[in-house]
């Protein structure tokens, strides 16, 4: 059960971890390049630089950044609790 315990940790925190990094993406992105005025925007198949950069350029990486983690330390357990014999 031990194990369990941290391997679930491990996750959790990996979980949370990305969740920052795609928060951290999103807001540098966003606010960073979004400050200009609107006629200096650059434009990346029709869309602001900020808003390709942020969201969809964002969400692709983090699609790609999920499946590794998920594939490379993620395991798949049995969460019933197991009787214990004596």
């Amino acid at each position: 059960m031990k194990s369990k315990r941290k391997q679930i940790n491990k996750e959790a925190l990996l979980t949370v971890g990305m969740y920052i990094i795609y928060f951290v993406w999103w807001y540098y992105f966003a606010y960073c390049f979004g400050e200009k005025e609107v006629s200096q925007y650059h434009y990346i198949l029709g869309l602001p630089e900020w808003f390709f950069y942020s969201c969809v350029l964002g969400l692709l990486v983090m699609n790609v950044l999920v499946f590794f983690v998920i594939k490379c330390f993620f395991q798949d357990m049995n969460l019933e609790e197991e009787d214990e014999k004596c």
